[in-house]
Order: C-alpha cells, then sequence, then structure tokens
C-alpha cells in the first residue's frame, strides 16, 4: 500500500445483501428463458436451480457498491474528510451470506510547514513615468489618424500608392508584381533597400529600384539574387495625426475627458491601476515560491493527475475560444495527452503545494469562515457579477466554495503579513 493510502473493508450482509440478490435476480430474470415460464414470469427457485445464484452475485455487486460507499460515507466520515481523491473500490469476497469491498482511500498528506511568516519579499513601488503617458497618447492619436494626398516628394512614414514589377535575371519572376499597392515607407515591408529608395520621388515618377534578396529569402529560386523593380508612383499620402483639440477629445468620447491634462491624469491612472495589478501578482507569486520552499509535502500521484486532467481541460476550453480543438492541436505540435502531461507536470505539482500549504496555514492559524461571513461575500460577488445570489453560488459551486476562497485569502494575508 502506498504511502497516505488507507484500506477500509465494507461489509453488506443480512437483508441489505439479499435485496441487491433480489434486485439482481429481477434484471437477470428477464433476460433468461426458462421452459414452462415466460420472460421475467420464472420463480427465484427455479431461475436458481437452472443458473445458480452465485450468477447473481456481478449485478448484486453493482447494486451493493452504492450502499457500501454510502456507508463509508457514514461509518468513517472523519476518514473522508481528509480524502483528496474518490477512493477506489474493489471486490474482495461475495458469497450467499455476504459481500465484502476493499476502499482505498488516499488520504491528504502531511504538511509540514517550515517559515511562513516574515519572509522578507517585497512588494515592487509602480508609477507611471512620463514617456509612457506620452506613448500611450501618440497611440490614442495615431488611432484617428487620416491619410491625406501629399503634393510634394514622398518623405519617411509616408505612403506610396505604387505599380512595381520585378526583374531577375532580365525575366519577370512569380509574386514580383502589384498594382495600386499602398506601401508606407519605413514600414520594412518590402525588400531590405527597396523602401529607402523611393523618398524624394513624386507623384507621377518612374524609377528602376536595384535590390538584392536577402539569403535566408523563403523562395530558393531568388535567395541571394539581384533583382531589378520598375516602379511607378501613382499618389502620395501622410499620415494626418489629429492634434489634441476639441474635435480630438470629442471623437474620442472619454466621459470627463476635455483637455490633455485630463486625458494625461486619465492614462496615468490606468496605467498605474495596470502596474499594481502586475506587482501585486508578482508579489503574492514570489510569497507562494518562497514559503513553498520551506514546505515539506509527499503529494499523492493520484492528486497530481488530478490536477493535470483540470490543467488539460481548462488548455482545451481556452483552445476552443480560439477556435481549435485539442485534438488539432496534438497534431499541429506532434504531440499527444501524455506529452502535455509532461509538460505541465511541475506546474501542476507547485499549484497543490501552493494549495497544500495554504491549507495548513488556515488549520495551524485556526482560521475559520462561518456561514454568516460567506453569504456576506457571496451577496457582495453576486452584485459584482451582476447575478441573484442563488444563481452565484450555483454556478461558483456552492456556499462551502465560498467559505474555502475565503479561508485560502485568509492564509495568503498571514503569509503577506
Amino acid at each position: 500500500m502506498a504511502k497516505n493510502e488507507k484500506e477500509i473493508e465494507i461489509i453488506i450482509e443480512g437483508k441489505e445483501w439479499e435485496e441487491s440478490l433480489d434486485k439482481a435476480f429481477n434484471k437477470a430474470n428477464k433476460n433468461v428463458k426458462i421452459d414452462g415460464f415466460r420472460p421475467g414470469k420464472a420463480p427465484k427457485e427455479v431461475f436458481i436451480k437452472k443458473y445458480g445464484k452465485a450468477s447473481l452475485y456481478m449485478d448484486a455487486a453493482d447494486i451493493a457498491a452504492d450502499a457500501a460507499y454510502k456507508k463509508l460515507l457514514k461509518d468513517y466520515a472523519e476518514d473522508v474528510k481528509e480524502l483528496v481523491a474518490r477512493p477506489d473500490i474493489a471486490l474482495k469476497d461475495v458469497n450467499d451470506e455476504k459481500i465484502v469491498f476493499l476502499f482505498t482511500l488516499t488520504m491528504r498528506p502531511e504538511v509540514k510547514l517550515g517559515k511562513y511568516k516574515g519572509l522578507g519579499v517585497k512588494k515592487d513601488e509602480v508609477k507611471a513615468e512620463e514617456k509612457e503617458i506620452e506613448d500611450s497618447i501618440n497611440q490614442m492619436r495615431e488611432r484617428y489618424a487620416e491619410d491625406v494626398i501629399k503634393e510634394g516628394a514622398i518623405a519617411n512614414g509616408d505612403i506610396a500608392v505604387i505599380d512595381f514589377e520585378g526583374f531577375a535575371d532580365g525575366k519577370a519572376f512569380d509574386g514580383g508584381k502589384g498594382e495600386n499597392y499602398s506601401l508606407k515607407i519605413g514600414s520594412g515591408t518590402f525588400i531590405p533597400g527597396f523602401e529607402e529608395q523611393l523618398i524624394g520621388l513624386k507623384s507621377g515618377d518612374k524609377k528602376d529600384v536595384e535590390v538584392t534578396f536577402p539569403k535566408d529569402y523563403h523562395a530558393e529560386n531568388l535567395k541571394g539574387k539581384k533583382a531589378t523593380f520598375k516602379v511607378t508612383i501613382h499618389e502620395v499620402k501622410e499620415v494626418k495625426v489629429p492634434d489634441l483639440d476639441k474635435e480630438f477629445f470629442e471623437d474620442l468620447g472619454m466621459e470627463g475627458i476635455n483637455t490633455k491634462e485630463e486625458l494625461e491624469a486619465q492614462i496615468s491612472e490606468n496605467i498605474l491601476a495596470r502596474k499594481e495589478m502586475e506587482a501585486e501578482n508578482k508579489y503574492l507569486d514570489e510569497l507562494l515560491d518562497t514559503a513553498a520552499k520551506n514546505v515539506e509535502v509527499d503529494i499523492p500521484e493520484v492528486m497530481i493527475q488530478e490536477e493535470l486532467d483540470r490543467m488539460i481541460q481548462q488548455y482545451s476550453d481556452h483552445l476552443k475560444m480560439q477556435g481549435i480543438t485539442i485534438e488539432q492541436f496534438y497534431k499541429l505540435t506532434n504531440s499527444d495527452e501524455n506529452a502535455l502531461k509532461d509538460q505541465m507536470r511541475p506546474e501542476a505539482i507547485k499549484r497543490i503545494t501552493y494549495r497544500l500549504m495554504l491549507e495548513e496555514i488556515a488549520k495551524k492559524e485556526k482560521i475559520e469562515i462561518d456561514d454568516k461571513e460567506a453569504k456576506e461575500e457571496a451577496k457582495k460577488l453576486a452584485e459584482k457579477y451582476q447575478m441573484k445570489e442563488d444563481e452565484f453560488l450555483s454556478a461558483f459551486g456552492g456556499l462551502d466554495i465560498v467559505k474555502y476562497d475565503m479561508k485560502m485569502r485568509k492564509a495568503m494575508e498571514i503569509l503577506k503579513k
């Protein structure tokens, strides 16, 4: 028997076992032919004389297993509280008088806490830099930018509407031709050296652009080759970025934002909120990681496998949101479920360790959540997610899950202190 496992025998006998055998007989009797009786009408004594009572054992065992499980939950309630997985059940003995089931319980492993207070982990201080605010405003302005016809020469950042055709060794090559193509100069869309040679040209100009294809170019026949592109400029456009004026703020449509200063203040607040959340998550991860290094625990394999199954399901759901099935993912990555589980295993062990550690801290610090506290929390969360309280509890998993979640958060607060 593996570590953290416990075996318990449950016996179903007497009247209870006889009732299971009767149910098994009623089921079997419908599917057998006995001379002189219609299907399902043969007396039990006749059936047993022909087929033997032992023929009912397996079906009766299936029926009695539920009663045995209920008996386990009732008679061994304290042990059941420490379960970390559904018990395995095996048939140990069966005869006319009784049936004996052997339950193998995987118990919560012993967790030895090390130092978990005063860990010396500091939370990063955050601030919104002026450049971040400026960059954010510039990105907003660029989203509202317009392309307007330009009379002058092409400059870096302009858009040139061009016809082009490429030739290598004096011959046109596949994929080297385009008409009325809008090329942003400086975008690096074309072969290195192409865009720079258009700077200074005007609408109506023509030019032969000389380039050399990169040695790692995707087309085998063009790798490292010199080529000439015949280019005609049809139109030149410049990107007109809006000023921070009344019209821009109206287009922006942000409530209470009518000036540059108000926009800067709002963006600063947004940046701080994002950075604060990132700093908090990093801080909590470092706290958990530091405390977990001081923990001793032997995690049962069944716990790891159950966590891996949950993680695979979560990953599968995530892929579905992107329009990919887990089977397609395995095919694309030339892997399978076992390979993905091997990859996820360290993370699964880490998650379980954190969970067991927080549970042990809650136990040691005597953290308890009563029904009143849990109901108040459920009410707040239901309001936050704009749900009815009973609907929220149903979706969340019930009041016990709310209690557990609150207990874990209070254990985290102990780590913070």
